[in-house]
């Protein structure tokens, strides 16, 4: 090999070397790594609403029960006496729709006999039972105490229970849903204010467990063969409804 090839291999890998390194410094760097966005702060909080105010409707059940030999019998007592309640109810507001039939029956009456030296004689069938229950949607509730005093004169007598509600609970349950947000909203503002910050804007709000309290029992009644008084005393106190929300907010500084 001649000299002047030994001599151009070096000079090769040189110029291969200088154009590597020019490439790389016409390469463009490479971008910054651009910061996450942090999360937003927010404020999550429950508040809770109840609001009250006097029922204007009573459900009331009211039953007859009359006794006879044969079922005939008991039940044609029963009808008499049912109708008969039935017709007086027009004369306190109450209309056809307001008047439910809400349990009957007829059940055999026995006897159990029991022997001296302790053994039973079999049953004996004395007679027949019959039960008929309406049911009252009453509105005019200040007169709750005339119609029952009335239906138990008529023949009513069995026992019965008074229920009281709101007819229509919704404007009930709005009022407890806005005094829920009222509340969740201070508690909120009083939290933000203890950290350093304030409030901002309203991200999402939920509805939480809400509801009408039902009906609750405010009297049981027996009605048996006592006259029945001038006027029955009838409390009919309140009815509620509660709400429960969850508010979200952002929080600013």
């Amino acid at each position: 090999m001649s000299a002047s090839r030994r001599l151009a291999r070096p000079a090769l890998l040189v110029l291969a070397l200088g154009l590597s390194s020019a490439a790389l410094a016409q390469t463009p760097p490479a971008p910054p790594a651009t910061a996450q966005p942090s999360e937003p702060r927010r404020l999550a909080v429950t508040g809770e609403g109840q609001a009250t105010r006097a029922p204007d409707l009573a459900l009331v059940q009211l039953t007859v029960m009359r006794q006879g030999e044969t079922a005939q019998k008991a039940l044609a007592d029963n009808n008499a006496a049912m109708s008969a309640v039935q017709g007086a109810l027009p004369e306190f507001g109450l209309e056809a729709r307001d008047v439910q039939t809400s349990g009957f029956s007829i059940a055999p009456q026995y006897r159990y006999d029991t022997a001296l030296d302790g053994t039973q004689s079999p049953p004996t069938l004395v007679g027949y039972e019959v039960r008929n229950t309406i049911t009252l949607r009453v509105r005019a509730v200040d007169r709750l105490g005339e119609i029952l005093d009335r239906a138990v004169s008529l023949g009513v007598n069995d026992g019965g229970s008074i229920e009281f509600a709101a007819e229509d609970p919704s404007a009930l349950q709005n009022e407890a849903r806005r005094q829920a947000v009222e509340r969740a909203r201070a508690s909120a503002e009083a939290m933000a204010a203890a950290a350093g910050l304030r409030l901002g804007a309203l991200i999402s709000i939920e509805d939480g467990a809400t509801g009408a309290a039902p009906p609750r029992p405010l009297a049981e009644m027996r009605m048996m063969a006592a006259p029945a008084s001038p006027k029955v005393p009838v409390a009919a106190g309140e009815t509620m409804a509660s709400a429960s929300v969850r508010l979200v907010f952002a929080l600013e500084n």
